[in-house]
């Protein structure tokens, strides 16, 4: 059954994975049971995965969140099909979606909210403002800011930096992830404070991360909810990342040095030679960034 693929999925690849992964699997399955009910895999027909993306744009979901919840799905349906060696097809792959579905765009915060923000940081001074003035000035992603150690910042090396690199409690999302961020602005600021904290744990942001994995979902609305009274409406703190990118396109960084900056795949055949831009090169193009 559905379920019991679920659990299989689960069992044979949870390990190393944060708790949002198990709870995903759990949600998006449960969709599934809530629409069409717990049956063997078989008994879903194409039909029935047409009537479940039906109830998830009932329900107001924007097209990128209808695709991962379908891309779910169909992982752990395909995994249980290879794992038992069932004869049949996986009915949630290749459903059709129609143009016109709602679409997300998350907004970049305009520079002049970015310094207000980091201002309200630097009067606030706690862990969970520390996090977003480290946002702020770096364009990391959340899950990369939290779970970060004490030894990953280097405030001592000629260029103060941070380097992302995984953790059995926190992976990378892209090979591409694995990089370094030179610290400045407000980003060296934040990481002096979360190095100064009296705590004896070896993690950066402790409330957010520890060896059981790191809580971004939590983080993430505590800090959204924070900053949905000091940043225009449709911004998060997602939105930082946009606003890196734009703010190093003002200053006509090349596209390559923003992509290394980013962790962003680079295009083309020549972007795999070598080993990229050094980390003073970088840490130039990010001091020019109002």
């Amino acid at each position: 059954t559905l379920s019991e693929a679920r659990d299989l999925y689960l069992r044979l690849k949870s390990a190393g994975k944060d708790r949002t992964f198990v709870r995903s699997a759990h949600r998006n399955v449960g969709y599934v049971i809530q629409v069409l009910g717990d049956h063997p895999l078989s008994a879903y027909s194409t039909v029935d995965a047409a009537k479940f993306r039906d109830w998830l744009i009932d329900q107001g979901m924007a097209r990128d969140t209808i695709k991962r919840v379908f891309g779910s799905v169909r992982s752990i349906i395909n995994l249980a099909i290879k794992e038992q060696g069932l004869d049949s097809q996986n009915a949630f792959s290749g459903t059709f979606m129609p143009d016109g579905l709602r679409v997300t765009k998350r907004q970049p915060i305009p520079v002049s909210d970015i310094h207000k923000i980091q201002q309200k940081c630097f009067e606030q001074d706690d862990e969970l403002r520390w996090i977003i003035a480290l946002l702020s000035d770096t364009g990391m992603r959340l899950g990369e800011a939290i779970g970060l150690l004490k030894t990953d910042i280097d405030l001592c090396a000629e260029v103060p930096h941070v380097t992302l690199k995984p953790h059995p409690w926190r992976r990378l999302k892209t090979p591409g992830s694995k990089r370094q961020i030179p610290l400045v602005g407000s980003s060296l600021w934040a990481a002096k404070r979360a190095l100064t904290q009296q705590t004896d744990s070896e993690f950066a942001f402790p409330k957010y991360c520890s060896d059981e994995g790191h809580k971004t979902t939590s983080a993430s609305a505590a800090l959204n909810k924070w900053l949905r009274n000091h940043a225009p409406d449709g911004c998060v703190v997602h939105s930082f990342r946009h606003s890196i990118r734009d703010r190093l396109r003002a200053v006509e960084c090349p596209f390559d040095v923003i992509d290394q900056l980013g962790g962003w795949s680079t295009a083309g055949v020549g972007s795999g030679y070598g080993n990229g831009y050094s980390i003073a090169v970088l840490s130039r193009w990010m001091q020019r960034i109002e």
